[in-house]
């Protein structure tokens, strides 16, 4: 049985706590939360016995073998550090930190201790990534020339999600002094790894951020709406490929799309997350004719959730580590400088 403990107990930690309670060797034994009103409430939704408002006492006074940080961004290196100091395994919500200075730290720390080492990017869940990723390192594909992703949201436009100008788990995502890198460190991390990982490491970036008025001279509840809402990238990747990539939380009526186009000289494939986590679509290339586009059951594949637990059993890293984090905070760092600058930034 891994004991696991909690540390954050807003909305993504509801979600994570769901799904660790499928997985029979898995218990978790405490929660923490600065808040000690809402830990309370938490962990009386889920049956959790211990609560705590710090974190270094629950590090001391646990019994556990792993902890999942599910805390805003600017607290992910710090408790990450204190949780590797104290021998635990540690899941960390994305993205793994503010800058790659801390991220590589985080991973060094992890590497050097000997603790499973997991970032949350959620999106490898699907089987269809997986399976592309698989089909890629193949050579099915053949050589990769394009790449076309995006990762669409659109909150700040309508309210399905509820009015983010009453609701603290969004504003936060808004103000870069509470922590956010805004849309691009929030989901465009996600659809970074997620075109990354058929395609391979980036070799250079240029990125468009765009933040766009909102409430009263962009503040509302105490924060300063400055953190980007749109981001354009055009990449290019360490093969050769060129891609295009964008992020933005004002594309109505998008709740929450992800979409991936690989084209290759051999096969092109296409992803698309709205219709199903576990198909993709192929179209091969035979002579010089492309057949029509046939759609390819994927299977399935474990949740990070299930590779986490399964990687403490067995004392066997799993994807994706701290490691892979790090390397896309890179690009995130790039994706700033080349903004700021207004320059293709190489990595």
């Amino acid at each position: 049985m891994v004991k696991l403990a909690v540390i954050g107990t807003g909305g993504m930690a509801h979600h994570q706590v769901e799904s660790f309670s499928k997985i029979e060797n898995c218990k978790v034994v405490a929660a923490c939360d600065v808040d000690e009103k809402r830990v309370s409430d938490f962990a009386k939704k889920f049956g959790i016995d211990a609560t705590y408002t710090d974190v270094d006492r629950l590090l001391a006074e646990v019994e556990c073998d792993a902890v999942t940080i599910v805390v805003p961004d600017a607290y992910h290196h710090p408790l990450t550090l204190k949780a590797i100091e104290a021998g635990k395994h540690v899941l960390c919500e994305k993205p793994l930190a503010l800058n790659a200075k801390d991220a590589l730290e985080m991973s060094e720390a992890a590497k050097a201790a000997g603790v499973i080492n997991m970032v949350n990017f959620s999106y490898r869940n699907s089987s269809a990534i997986q399976m592309a990723s698989k089909l890629a390192r193949s050579g099915e594909l053949g050589t990769i020339r394009h790449v076309h992703a995006y990762y669409l949201q659109s909150w700040l436009a309508q309210d399905e999600w509820n009015f983010w100008e009453t609701s603290p788990q969004w504003l936060w995502r808004l103000s870069t002094k509470a922590g956010s890198m805004g849309v691009l460190g929030d989901i465009g991390v996600h659809i970074l790894d997620f075109a990354g990982m058929p395609v391979g490491d980036y070799r250079s970036v240029n990125c468009k951020l765009k933040t766009f008025d909102k409430g009263d001279g962009n503040k509302m509840g105490g924060y300063e709406l400055d953190a980007n809402d749109s981001a354009i990238i055009t990449a290019e990747f360490a093969n050769g490929a060129m891609g295009t990539i964008h992020t933005t939380r004002w594309a109505q009526p998008h709740l929450n799309s992800l979409k991936l186009n690989v084209y290759g000289d051999k096969a092109s494939i296409e992803i698309d997350l709205d219709e199903s986590y576990s198909t993709l679509k192929i179209s091969r290339i035979l002579g010089r004719k492309a057949m029509p586009w046939e759609t390819l059951d994927c299977g399935t594949t474990p949740t990070n959730f299930e590779r986490f637990i399964a990687a403490v059993e067995s004392g066997v890293q799993d994807q994706a580590d701290f490691a892979r984090g790090a390397d896309i905070q890179r690009v995130l760092d790039a994706c700033f400088e080349s903004d700021q600058k207004d320059k293709t930034v190489s990595l």
